[in-house]
């Protein structure tokens, strides 16, 4: 394990305020990784006990929402530590984290945690201070995130009677067997009052002025409590619009975050490609070439 220079650790604000011989020790006893850009450092569910201090570059944290859907819970600058949740709690991972910039990390287990507040006790004091930021973060996080709507929670239940009601006879008056029951009615009433049979008295002989009376206001009854649903469907219509064209926006912009994070890998490619022709360069080795010979090219 390669020992990490004292000076390096106390520019960690974690631990600048060990003395000498405290930040000797911890530099024999800490593990230095590096990371490049994109390369995740570790997933949601991995195995846990160790966080991380930041000595260089940045790091991002995210989580996967139940809709598989990637969120960003914030970005751990040089100074800062993450995944220390695991290491208090000694559960697997609540959220993954990864590299955004080549990034140098000091890797501190619970030995290591241990060393650091038996003797400088303030350490526990800025990871509570950590973690309590983070909860923060998150907090705000889930109260302005908005995934998605329901039409039906976003308009109030009908609670009057006359919407419950017209509610009711909408329902009634769209279905067949109202119409079969109108039928059969209009057929009895004419029936009795056409004096088909003798012993029936008419009681409202032809032309059937009741029963003109009675359907004109069935008509009209209907026809206001149709349209007052259909004033109540049109408010709901109206949210589902809102809510398809904020989800066509979102749909826009995450599409756009896609082409802008395929435009970074590759440009994180070509530098790591690069990087890696030069270092190959720098040692003297260059890039297997394919030998042309005259035989090569002949037909």
């Amino acid at each position: 394990m390669p020992v990490i220079e004292p000076d390096l650790l106390r520019n960690i604000p974690l631990f600048a305020l060990l003395d000498d011989m405290e930040i000797a020790e911890l530099s024999t006893q800490l593990d230095e990784k590096q990371f490049l850009a994109g390369q995740v450092i570790f997933s949601t569910a991995d195995e846990g006990g160790t966080m991380f201090v930041v000595q260089s570059g940045r790091i991002e944290l995210f989580i996967h929402d139940a809709n598989n859907e990637y969120v960003c819970l914030g970005f751990v600058e040089p100074g800062d530590l993450f995944g220390e949740l695991s290491l208090l709690d000694n559960e697997r991972r609540s959220a993954g984290a990864k590299a955004v910039e080549n990034t140098t990390l000091y890797v501190v287990d619970r030995h290591d945690l241990e060393m650091l507040v038996k003797s400088h006790p303030p350490a526990a004091l800025d990871m509570m201070a950590m973690l309590g930021k983070r909860i923060r973060e998150a907090d705000i996080l889930v109260r302005d995130r908005v995934v998605s709507r329901n039409v039906n929670a976003e308009l109030p239940i009908s609670n009057t009677f006359g919407e419950r009601l017209s509610d009711i006879l909408t329902r009634i008056a769209g279905d067949i067997r109202f119409v079969y029951l109108n039928l059969f009615w209009f057929g009895a009433w004419i029936f009795v009052n056409t004096h088909i049979i003798p012993k029936l008295k008419p009681f409202d002989p032809f032309p059937f002025g009741l029963l003109t009376m009675i359907v004109s206001l069935e008509a009209i009854f209907l026809s206001l409590f149709v349209l007052i649903s259909q004033n109540r469907q049109t408010a709901r219509e109206k949210v589902r619009n809102d809510i398809e064209y904020s989800v066509n926006i979102k749909a826009e912009l995450e599409i756009r975050e896609l082409r802008q994070q395929i435009d970074d890998l590759q440009q994180l490619l070509l530098g790591h490609l690069s990087k890696l022709n030069t270092n190959l360069t720098a040692s003297g080795t260059t890039p297997n070439t394919l030998d042309k010979t005259p035989s090569s090219y002949a037909e």
